[in-house]
Order: structure tokens, then sequence, then C-alpha cells
């Protein structure tokens, strides 16, 4: 039993159903009442880890999710991200967070992994990292693929938020376990083309709106294509990396101006 990650979950539900959010979930019973499992989700929105959680309920189990460091820093949502166990990822020093995930799985807990590790902008399925498929692999655990879709009506990037009653219909859909091949790069390319069907498969029973931005331009929306949701993301990277530097380059500036004061203080002293 946890009972703070179950208070989560209720709080979670009270406000879906405050937002009038209509959950349709099917393939529940693909994840394992027990054992460890890596659960791998496509990402179109920034509340699908909290969407992602209810199927697991069906087994009354939690997933622990890797997400940012950054989260974790924050002195709000770190703590409560830490009694709910979830794994810190440091983009720094992926390593750490990598074993991690391995040793949870080992010990029979349920890892939620987006393979695209960014939200898509164009709600296509981006190209997958390998991470998911090494993490099964080396812990000897099945990938459960579960797909997400409208969650990007509620909240997405690059666009304002919906966070009020919407009745957003969401629909999550969970495939068959997914087995690891010896070879990783074998087992992303096969998740891959498994959750891309069911995308597809869910997306033909949903009702899109002709021209509206969370709908794919494949469905007649005006969402960017891959090749140009891509460009945005790479240039978006860029800026990111640009300013980094330009704080860390202040920062040691500041450092040597400090520490040229404390020289010039230190010989007058003498």
């Amino acid at each position: 039993m946890e009972p703070f990650y179950r208070t989560i979950i209720g709080v979670a539900r009270t406000l879906f159903a405050a937002q009038g959010l209509k959950f349709t979930i099917t393939g529940e019973e693909h994840i394992p009442a027990t054992g460890g499992a890596v659960i791998a989700i496509n990402h179109t929105g920034y509340m699908d880890f909290t969407y992602a959680g209810i199927p697991a309920r069906a087994t009354k189990r939690y997933i622990r999710f890797m997400a940012k460091k950054e989260v974790f820093d924050n002195k709000i949502s770190g703590p409560m991200m830490r009694a709910m166990k979830h794994i810190p990822v440091d983009r720094g020093d992926a390593g750490e967070s990598y074993r991690h995930a391995v040793e949870s799985l080992r010990s029979g807990e349920l890892v939620g992994v987006f393979p695209e590790e960014t939200i898509s902008r164009s709600f296509e399925l981006k190209d997958f990292r390998s991470g998911a498929a090494r993490m099964a692999l080396e812990a000897g655990v099945p990938i459960v693929p579960m797909v997400i879709w409208g969650s990007q009506r509620v909240w997405t990037k690059g666009h304002p938020k919906h966070l009020g009653r919407t009745n957003t219909p969401i629909v999550i859909k969970i495939g068959a376990p997914v087995v690891p091949h010896e070879s990783p790069a074998e087992t992303t390319a096969e998740l891959h083309k498994v959750m891309e069907t069911m995308l597809h498969e869910v997306q033909q029973g949903y009702r899109h709106e002709a021209g509206a931005y969370w709908v794919p331009r494949r469905l007649g929306g005006s969402a960017p294509g891959r090749e140009e949701a891509d460009a945005e993301d790479a240039r978006v990277a860029a800026e990111r990396r640009a300013r980094k530097e330009r704080e860390r380059a202040e920062r040691e500036g500041r450092g040597e101006r400090t520490g040229h004061r404390t020289r010039r203080s230190g010989t007058i002293g003498w």
C-alpha cells in the first residue's frame, strides 16, 4: 500500500471529473499483475504521465515515471515525486537514471518511459530513443506499449492550456507486451511499428475537427508536419544550449571577477 501515491491519484481523478474528461481505456489486461515491465508511452501533451497511470490501477499497481531532474529540484513537486518513487533523469548524467530504472525493473516495478523523449509537435510518433529497449533487455522484462490520444487538447507544447471543463475525450490503448530482442535497435524499431499501428487504430475512431491545431496534418488538421516539427525542436534545442552556455560563461566570469577582487584585497592586507 502506498497511501501518498494513492491519495495523489484520488485528487487527480477528482480534477479529471471536474474537467469532464471522458476516458476510454482498452487493453488493461496487458499490464502485468506482478513483476517488472517497461511501460512505453507516446508523448503529445504535458498531462500524459497523469493519464498513463490510470490503467495500472486495474491491477492495483503504480508506475514509476522517468522525469526531468528539474521537476525533482522544485521545492513543491520534488518531495512529491520522490515520495511516489519516480525516477529523476539528469541529461548531463543519464547513466545514473538508467541504472536506477534497471534496478527498479529488476525489483518488480513498472517503469514509465516516453521513448520520443519530448512532446511531438506534429502529434505523429517521433523517432524513438533506444533506452526503453536497453533497459528491458538488461532487466529481463517485457515492454508494454501504450498510446494516449486526446491529451494534446488539454495542454500541449506551443498552445494555451485548457484545464477547465472541456469534456475532452481521451483514449488510452495498451497493447500486448513486446519481448526485447538481443539487438536494442531491432526492439526499438519493432516497438515504434507496434505503437504507430496502435495510434492509427485509436485515431480512426476519434472525432477530429478539420483544421484544428491538435489534429495531425495527415488527418486534415493544422499541426505541423514531421519535418517542420523536428526543425522547430532542433531550433529550440539550439537556443536552449546557447542560453545555458551564456549562463555558464556569466557564472565563470563572475567567479573570476570575485576571485580577482579577493586576491587584490589579500595583497593589500599583507
